[in-house]
């Protein structure tokens, strides 16, 4: 399979640059790519990673795009995200067949899957475990404009005190919060939407404002939720969830 794309730009852009903000790859991956000879600009191998593409010229990456995976999962509680302690299981253990909901190839063993926004042990709901740079980057880098939604089952009285004092105003080690929405749902339920992850953030400003977290569900990351997803079960991201996510 051969992939072309026409750069539209207004000036020159570095190629390996460009081929990331399209989603083909990372940088690093890009630059891996141009050094094997898979990249051509308008007929011409290009050798050097730091080769500028010029408006109107087009991209031919000879062989597709680079392999990858990405798990859509609904964690249970008891299972940690990232890389496990003695005694604690990985949640990429529930990557089964048995677990599969729908159609797709369940990654090896050997397959190196990071999570893409942690989710802790005493948390459940939606997490990505991926092998994209891209889609890391876009997910969790400093500059990611995706929100992410919570459902929070605390105990403690819910007051329109407390619910102003999490929505702003609170600081964690030092730093002020960015704006959070919160949305009192009924009972002892809030919806949390949240711009940043800060470690265990809303658990610690639950206890900053009296209250205690029971339950915490992750249902959305930026245009993606869990759908029907079974707790306990996953799926591989389609390409069109990607694009969302990607914001293209």
């Amino acid at each position: 399979m051969t992939i072309k794309h026409t750069y539209t730009g207004d000036a020159p852009q570095r190629l390996n640059k460009w081929m990331a903000s399209l989603g083909l790859c990372s940088r690093r991956e890009a630059e891996a790519l141009i050094a094997s000879g898979k990249v051509s600009v308008d007929g011409t191998q290009i050798t050097e990673p730091g080769h500028k593409i010029a408006p109107g010229e087009t991209l031919i990456l000879a062989g597709g795009e680079p392999p990858r995976f990405t798990a859509v999962l609904n964690k249970p509680v008891g299972y940690v995200s990232a890389q496990p302690e003695p005694g604690q299981t990985p949640a990429v253990r529930l990557l089964t067949r048995a677990a599969l909901q729908g159609r797709g190839s369940v990654p090896k063993k050997s397959a190196s899957l990071a999570p893409l926004g942690r989710l802790d042990k005493d948390s459940r709901g939606l997490l990505l475990l991926s092998d994209d740079g891209v889609l890391a980057k876009a997910l969790i880098g400093p500059q990611s404009p995706l929100d992410k939604e919570y459902l929070v089952r605390v105990s403690g009285k819910i007051t329109p005190e407390r619910v102003a004092k999490l929505r702003h105003g609170l600081e964690l080690d030092g730093r002020a919060l960015k704006p959070a929405q919160v949305t009192p749902i009924g009972g002892q339920v809030l919806k949390i939407v949240l711009r940043e992850g800060r470690n265990r953030q809303i658990r610690r400003m639950a206890d900053l404002v009296g209250l205690s977290v029971l339950d915490l569900q992750r249902t959305r990351i930026g245009p993606l939720t869990l759908g029907g997803l079974k707790e306990g079960c996953w799926r591989a991201l389609s390409p069109a969830d990607r694009q969302a996510l990607l914001g293209r």
